[in-house]
């Protein structure tokens, strides 16, 4: 695991606990699953590399818009999900036809995969990567090494 992953993971555990807030980016305040990612990216990496506009909890549904994987292609590093490894950043499909709108960070990858998100009803937490989790996993992607 690279030096940047080892922190994205730490960082990641440090959220654990924080209480599930829609649009919310703060640890221990409160955050969604896009929050998480975007206060990882602070502490790892410094300022976030562009301002994220209201969002509703559908996720452009209505629209049928992948604005969550579209946005992760511009500002992460797309790997194929079986090459995922600790640190990098899940992408979920919650229901098959939907659109993707779930976020999660992959954090053990050994015979009891792991991963840690922002989960409604319950804040962050670190789960099994349980072939449920696992099959809703439509993308995966890596932290830039450096931002501009």
């Amino acid at each position: 695991m690279s030096r940047l992953q080892q922190q994205v993971v730490s960082e990641a555990r440090r959220w654990i606990g924080t209480p599930y807030v829609h649009q919310a980016s703060c640890r221990g305040c409160g955050c969604d699953c896009l929050g998480l990612i975007r206060g990882i990216w602070r502490a790892v990496l410094g300022g976030e590399p562009a301002l994220v506009p209201a969002y509703t909890a559908d996720w452009s549904e209505a629209a049928r818009a992948e604005v969550l994987w579209d946005a992760a292609r511009q500002h992460l590093v797309e790997c194929p999900i079986r090459a995922a490894r600790p640190g990098d950043v899940l992408l979920f499909r919650m229901q098959g036809g939907a659109v993707a709108k779930h976020l999660g960070i992959l954090t053990g990858t050994d015979a009891s995969p792991t991963f840690i998100h922002a989960y409604a009803s319950h804040g962050v937490v670190e789960n099994s990567l349980s072939a449920p989790w696992a099959r809703r996993i439509v993308a995966s992607f890596a932290f830039p090494e450096r931002t501009n």
